[in-house]
């Protein structure tokens, strides 16, 4: 009896070791699988975030010949990505419908140009602004009745649809007017002023000075009105609320501003 006794004393002492041993064992594999601080850190700062860019838009975004989406836009965000600790995916997305593509998910940026205006903050977050602009406008050397905005008020004007220029041209002629022409993209609005489809083009001075000075076989001018056209901002835009990535954005704007990264980038596209 007292060698049984002994016998289940013992077995029960080396079942509480096992399982104790079991649980230090258990106990050290999950801090071993845990994500260590310094690894989460790591994974954060390799973030890839997709960019939504309508790549029709030079010289801030555009597709060189090996179909590479290039341009300002382009070189400032990358720029802004390697200070922010993120990296970047530019996906050229089509201006109409552009938008809508951060709240479904599909982008996490967009950077194309965009002014930002109260109207757009309604539905997302800008960053600090990286450029500014004002609307242009083009026109045939022919027109020699044309030396201010005003002047458009009795002529067909080519603008892309959605954007600042089709605003301002709206509130001259009216939204239903049957002048304004509206195309996908820049370029076209500006090659339907081309052949002759309309009198004048308007959009955002660096688009339309950059068609022109690019295109001097078609003989086009660009008429400077700074008393109708206030200065715009352009901004790059993340879905509303996203607090997290604006900082990124803001952050690395600020530390290419401060280093001389911008004013290079700035004066490979746009000279002194």
């Amino acid at each position: 009896m007292k060698q049984t006794r002994r016998t289940l004393i013992a077995g029960l002492l080396l079942s509480v070791f096992a399982l104790a041993g079991c649980g230090k064992k258990q106990e050290a594999a999950q801090e071993a699988s845990a994500p260590q601080p310094e690894a989460s850190a790591a994974a954060a700062g390799d973030r890839e975030y997709v960019v939504g860019t309508d790549a029709s838009y030079a010289p801030f975004e555009f597709q060189n010949d090996k179909q590479e989406i290039v341009g300002f836009d382009i070189d400032v965000l990358t720029a802004v990505a390697a200070k922010g600790g993120f990296k970047v995916k530019f996906v050229n997305t089509p201006w109409e419908g552009m938008f809508a593509t951060l709240p479904q998910g599909d982008r996490d940026i967009l950077s194309s140009a965009i002014t930002i205006t109260d109207e757009r903050k309604q539905s997302m977050d800008f960053s600090d602004p990286y450029f500014e602009a004002r609307q242009l406008i083009a026109i045939n050397k022919s027109s020699t009745d044309v030396k201010s905005f005003q002047d458009l008020k009795s002529k067909k004007v080519a603008v892309q649809t959605g954007t600042t220029g089709d605003e301002v041209v709206q509130k001259l002629l009216g939204k239903t007017s049957a002048n304004i022409k509206r195309f996908e993209s820049m370029p076209l609005a500006l090659k339907e002023l081309e052949s002759g489809g309309v009198d004048a083009a308007v959009g955002d001075n660096g688009v339309v000075a950059n068609y022109v000075a690019n295109n001097p076989q078609q003989s086009m001018v660009t008429v400077e009105d700074t008393k109708s056209f206030a200065p715009e901002y352009y901004g790059f835009a993340v879905n509303k609320g996203n607090a997290e990535l604006l900082a990124k954005i803001n952050a690395g704007i600020k530390a290419i501003k401060a280093d001389g990264t911008y004013d290079q980038i700035h004066k490979k596209y746009f000279g002194n």
